[in-house]
């Protein structure tokens, strides 16, 4: 979609869903939000949303490698303790990695 041909208020609706539609687990939304609508926050003349639009992509760039942090350090923690913690990591895997008990 191009954004450029969207009205204002139209742009700051998406910013705004995009961010809230991010608190429903789906973390990856923030990232997209983020990317998506930085020109529009940062680069192109100001107009009157732009205000709001720039406090939604700044709070989903933050949200987005908050829980990118948050998944890649539970990934690295699993993989590497798995085997220490037994009877409950094994409850928690659903895949077996090769060459592990």
């Amino acid at each position: 979609m191009d954004l450029t041909k969207l009205p204002n208020e139209r742009k700051l609706y998406l910013c705004k869903w995009y961010f809230y539609a991010g608190f429903a687990l789906l973390p990856f939304l923030w990232a997209v939000n983020a990317i998506w609508f930085f020109k529009q926050a940062f680069i192109v003349p100001a107009y009157e949303e732009q205000k709001l639009i720039k406090k939604y992509v700044i709070f989903s760039g933050i949200g987005a490698l908050l829980s990118a942090s948050l998944y890649i350090s539970w990934i690295v923690v699993f993989q590497t303790q798995r085997t220490h913690w037994g009877e409950f990591a094994d409850s928690i895997t659903y895949l077996y990695p090769a060459g592990s008990p």
